[in-house]
């Protein structure tokens, strides 16, 4: 019998900063670069009730864990629940069990800060937002951990969520943030574009991407997602957190692949490529740069287990037991 740890949402929140949710991340990919193994992620569809059952997993050696996510969106409940196993690396044995929502944005938006740091120009500030939710808000306060971000336009088809969201931003960071009546308005000159939405089509032209600019999008993680049009995918350098899921459900990617504007060797690296020095990333001030961000268990693993070191150290959580195969198989 072994013990395990169970965070809650509430157990787990506030217990690290967006700063170190990036650097935690950012060395989750340096490992991926060096080899460490991770799966993107599978989906299991349900007609009736309409729902989906989602899981990835990831190794990370050095950290000394691995573990994933799953969670269900949809079914009866019409709502999402997100699970996150973490093991011992070295000794197989389970470490915790995490109520996964409360870090989500915090996690996806360390990642997208990853790529930012790996791909936009050093001296870019300013910042074009396309979305005001959740996620959108763990983006940006990741990312100003990575660039002295200076401006930030904000756009969301809701005109009472873009203002509310920059009234909010605007109190909690150094950065002027401003809500724009229109995608292109946010676009058009940005150092870093960041997309954070569901969207189906297209949330801007490409054609307005000022040359430099680095994008970040957040919302691909099904072929019939197309945050991007088929522009931006061909005027930029593309990079995927794992080249694995790109045919899979970069639905911006592969729909640019069906248009014929760009073939499966577009792909330039994955992220952690990069981060680990064996691929270059801006190579230049005028290329733009593309990361292609649609979730995967190196950030859920490297997360967790920054959560769960923080959680020992304050001894929050309660303990769950775990029999081992060697006691519980035992055919009886």
């Amino acid at each position: 019998m072994t013990t395990a740890r169970f965070l809650t949402s509430d157990d787990v929140s506030g217990l690290a900063s967006p700063r170190e949710y990036v650097e935690t991340v950012r060395d989750g990919y340096r490992q991926r670069g060096e080899g460490a193994p991770a799966e993107p992620r599978t989906k299991l569809p349900n007609a009736d009730p309409p729902g989906m059952l989602t899981g990835y997993s990831a190794v990370l050696p050095d950290t000394g864990a691995m573990g994933g996510y799953m969670y269900a969106a949809g079914f009866g409940a019409e709502d999402a629940w997100f699970v996150t196993p973490l093991f011992d690396a070295e000794s197989g044995e389970p470490l915790a069990l995490l109520d996964g929502a409360s870090m989500n944005p915090f996690k996806t938006g360390a990642a997208g800060a990853v790529g930012v740091d790996a791909l936009a120009r050093p001296d870019a500030t300013s910042v074009a937002l396309i979305g005001a939710g959740s996620q959108a808000r763990g983006q940006l306060r990741a990312t100003v951990t990575v660039r002295d971000v200076e401006t930030v336009d904000v756009y969301s088809p809701t005109k009472e969520s873009r203002e509310s969201f920059a009234a909010e931003m605007n109190e909690r960071l150094d950065a002027a943030v401003a809500a724009v009546a229109s995608s292109s308005a946010a676009v058009e000159n940005a150092d870093i574009v960041i997309t954070a939405t569901s969207a189906s089509d297209p949330v801007f032209d490409g054609d307005l991407l000022a040359d430099g600019a680095h994008v970040t999008a957040m919302g691909q993680y099904h072929p019939e997602k197309r945050e991007l049009d088929t522009t931006a995918i061909e005027r930029s350098k593309y990079v995927p957190d794992l080249r694995a899921r790109v045919m899979q459900d970069a639905g911006s990617f592969i729909h640019a692949v069906e248009e014929g504007v760009v073939t499966e060797d577009h792909v330039h690296a994955e992220l952690g490529d990069i981060v680990a020095g064996e691929a270059p990333g801006r190579e230049t001030p005028d290329e733009i740069t593309v990361f292609d961000s649609g979730g995967t268990g190196i950030e859920t693993v490297a997360a967790a287990k920054l959560l769960y070191d923080r959680a020992v150290e304050e001894d929050l959580g309660s303990e769950i037991n775990f029999a081992p195969a060697s006691e519980a198989l035992t055919g009886e």
